[in-house]
């Protein structure tokens, strides 16, 4: 076999492992599945007329707000599912298999490509099933075409690898699973900070730079252009930008880190 194709069934080895590991053991990922769940009933039904009303300017209405909200939500569920891919490399790392792994004669960097395709995957399951849970709901994207629906899926795939590799790092730096989840907190944490829930021009005039240059919002106006077939602007460039950056920040963080030889 050549070196390709030796890293290629490696890597679905250990993909096919931290899948596994996931089924076997889905209490962090359904506790972090649960989280823009209850956020997208709570700011629906106890906020939503509110809320629609507020940054509307007019009459409340909930429909508008959960079209509005629901972009954010998906991207949140992006952010928490990788709060889980940092506390599995970290157990990794810290429990010694790594360390047998080393000593196996398998390609190197299939740990990692394992841990962050298995993590692409459950990211965008996890978006699939809250998506489900906001049509539910009464959320509906009439006005995307065909190209605008793969377009936001593609955005999603991309955000996704970005975010984990730089949970892969996270997990990495971390002496513990409890460092790790502490250490992937601003992923969560970001996206109540952007665009999510309000525009950002509503928003205090000191805020607004913290809403603003960040990766989340300009994401989440793009998803939600693409989903609602508004316009987009500047936002779905520098929302690439941002995914390949941080997908490149990431990759060469997580490998210099897993590479070096432990003391």
């Amino acid at each position: 076999m050549s070196s390709l194709s030796l890293a290629v069934r490696d890597a679905s080895t250990m993909l096919r492992r931290n899948l596994l590991h996931a089924r076997r053991y889905p209490s962090m990922t359904l506790n972090l599945l649960l989280t823009p769940i209850m956020l997208l009933l709570l700011f629906v039904y106890v906020f939503g007329d509110v809320m629609s009303a507020g940054i509307g300017h007019g009459g409340a209405d909930r429909s508008a707000y959960l079209a509005y909200v629901v972009p954010g939500i998906l991207l949140m569920t992006i952010g928490g599912t990788v709060v889980g891919t940092a506390v599995s490399v970290s157990n990794d790392m810290t429990e010694g298999i790594i360390a047998r792994f080393r000593t196996m004669a398998i390609h190197r960097g299939s740990v990692l490509i394992g841990h962050v395709v298995g993590s692409v995957l459950q990211s965008i399951l996890s978006v699939v099933l809250v998506g489900a849970v906001a049509v539910a709901v009464g959320f509906r994207s009439a006005d995307a075409t065909v190209l605008e629906w793969l377009a936001a899926f593609g955005l999603l795939v991309l955000f996704a690898v970005a975010l984990t590799w730089i949970a892969v790092g996270m997990g990495l730096i971390s002496p513990n699973a409890e460092a790790a989840s502490n250490n992937a907190l601003p992923m969560i944490l970001l996206p109540l900070l952007s665009s999510a829930f309000v525009p950002v021009d509503a928003m205090p005039g000191w805020f607004q730079p913290i809403a603003e240059y960040q990766p989340f919002t300009p994401a989440i106006e793009t998803l939600r252009g693409l989903l609602l077939g508004s316009e987009i602007g500047d936002n779905g460039w520098i929302a690439i930008v941002w995914c390949l950056g941080l997908t490149v920040l990431g990759y060469f963080w997580a490998t210099s880190k897993f590479n070096r030889d432990p003391n």
